[in-house]
């Protein structure tokens, strides 16, 4: 006998808003299931307590990548959340979208996803404090903060320095044209977090047609023959059985997704065989076409105060902590990334290629197992980071073993082809080329890394490899498209030759788009919402 109509795996920030928008109408019964626990903790939403959760196994699935010979042969850690909400609980709360072109890319093989289609979602999504325009949605679930008030002066001058650099000043990278610098758009309200958790799950928690579970990882799907009929999950040391009269929708992202798949029997035949796991449906492309952005920070010692001055003492974290408890502002009240930019690397190119990301603080010391943002380095340092936008590298997701609870082993492939490594050089001769600018050379008092020493393209290069890692926004492992030879799922999100199955999540996307990952992850959900409920029952 099912239980419910639809079984939803992983409340992240496409799971939070399909079980908001399946559950809406009140005629069908949702279960959201989530390996992890609640969102309710300090840390979680407080804006700038995001540091701590990087490192913290009870929020985070704290994965590791394989040794890559694109980053010297270091692992990379992949933090990614374990709780309500998903990573949209523990990210850098960035609003961004994508360049229209990303879309037009999608829409091309799938209708439905094209620009026109995506913006007027996202306009429904969003509740913009900058009000409603052509570009911007107001009145929608999720508040988007414009980030113009408390913001540390420094970022003023990084504008000043760009504009100086050919880097003209940019209002809004939502809106007409995404090239240029200025600050990022935020997903805080009142300064707390704005997760998926806060904007679309609490709301819909309140409905009786909506049960989450909490503290429960799905090991398996369950099928009769191609079609989807439930799952089994571990909870409390127990396996337990939910079977469903609708669909089962795998929502855990780029990594949790294809592992489900695999554990199933939906993936790569001769890897599942190998396994013991008896194959469903062989697809070789499940776990393939991993696509990340590779990020790496430049620091600088200055002659000017930066945040490392009030955050490092305990006198600063005690003014900066009542100045957020009393006023609801100060440092703690934001993300660390108070402004950025988009840039192209070569003027042939029709469109940015690099992302910027200005930090008014510096962490090179970091102990391990820790991201310090509310303990910086003890001098006043800052830090301007950048990422590739649309990398050639691909990586996979492969399970080895059967068992649900040990993690996939990550490849990633970074910089594995010369046009990565060509424009990640190109993109950081830049970025000394912003910092060289009056507006910001007369504030700095040396480069400390990479340091004035590195300065031939062999040293730079191995310079990035070295630093270089992850921007927490791996996509594309079961992407969208036609063709079931080259794709996971259509344009409905439906899994190719099964029935009853979709993967609504970023694994779905069917590339990388230029920015952070967030927005078009909450897209998927609503967008994918809206392909269930025009085919439910």
């Amino acid at each position: 006998m099912a239980e419910t109509d639809y079984i939803i795996v992983g409340a992240g920030s496409a799971g939070c808003v399909l079980a908001n928008r399946l559950s809406e109408s009140g005629k069908h019964r949702v279960t959201l299931i989530e390996a992890g626990g609640s969102d309710r903790r300090f840390f979680v939403q407080l804006p700038l307590g995001y540091g701590k959760l990087f490192y913290d196994p009870s929020v985070n699935w704290m994965y590791q990548t394989e040794p890559d010979p694109g980053l010297n042969g270091q692992r990379d850690h992949w933090p990614r959340g374990k709780l309500l909400g998903g990573s949209s609980s523990i990210n850098a709360m960035v609003w961004i979208r994508g360049h229209r072109a990303d879309y037009e890319e999608w829409g091309a093989g799938n209708p439905g996803w094209g620009w026109e289609e995506c913006l007027a979602a996202y306009k429904a999504i969003e509740d913009s404090e900058a009000g409603a325009d052509a570009y911007r949605g107001k009145g929608g679930p999720l508040y988007i903060s414009q980030n113009r008030k408390g913001l540390h002066w420094l970022v003023e001058d990084y504008i000043k320095a760009c504009g100086q650099a050919g880097l003209p000043y940019n209002p809004d990278f939502n809106g007409a044209e995404q090239e240029g610098a200025g600050t990022y758009q935020m997903t805080i309200k009142h300064a707390r977090r704005n997760s998926t958790a806060r904007a679309f799950l609490r709301p819909a928690m309140k409905r009786e047609n909506l049960r989450v579970i909490t503290g429960a990882q799905v090991t398996r799907v369950i099928f009769e023959g191609k079609r989807a009929v439930g799952v089994e999950y571990l909870q409390g040391g127990q396996v337990q059985e939910l079977r469903c009269n609708g669909e089962v929708i795998l929502s855990g992202g780029a990594i949790n997704s294809p592992q489900l798949l695999q554990l199933s029997g939906v993936g790569p035949g001769a890897l599942l065989q190998g396994l013991g796991i008896g194959v469903v449906e062989a697809n070789a492309n499940v776990g393939e076409h991993l696509n990340d952005h590779q990020g790496i920070n430049y620091t600088w010692r200055m002659k000017v105060p930066t945040y490392n001055d009030i955050l490092r003492p305990w006198w600063g974290k005690l003014l900066v902590g009542m100045q957020y408890f009393l006023t609801g502002g100060g440092p703690l009240s934001k993300s660390i990334n108070h402004g950025g930019g988009f840039f192209r690397t070569s003027a042939d190119l029709t469109r940015p290629n690099m992302q910027l990301y200005f930090q008014a603080f510096s962490t090179l010391m970091p102990k391990a197992g820790e991201r310090p943002l509310l303990t910086p380095d003890p001098f006043s340092g800052l830090s301007i980071g950048l990422s590739n936008c649309r990398p050639t590298s691909r990586g996979s997701i492969r399970i080895d073993s059967a068992d649900p609870l040990v993690h996939p082993v990550i490849t990633a492939n970074a910089f594995s082809t010369d046009h990565d490594v060509a424009e990640m050089l190109a993109a950081v001769k830049y970025l000394r080329h912003i910092a060289a600018q009056p507006a910001f050379a007369s504030l700095i008092a040396d480069e400390l890394r990479p340091g004035p020493m590195v300065q031939s393209d062999a040293d730079l290069i191995n310079d990035f490899r070295q630093r270089s890692g992850t921007v927490y926004h791996p996509s594309c492992t079961a992407r969208m498209g036609r063709d079931a030879a080259t794709s996971v799922v259509d344009a409905g999100l439906r899994v190719h030759g099964m029935q009853g199955l979709r993967v609504i999540d970023a694994a779905a996307f069917p590339n990388l788009i230029a920015g952070n990952t967030n927005a078009p992850a909450i897209l998927m959900g609503w967008k994918g919402a809206e392909r269930v409920l025009a085919e439910a029952r």
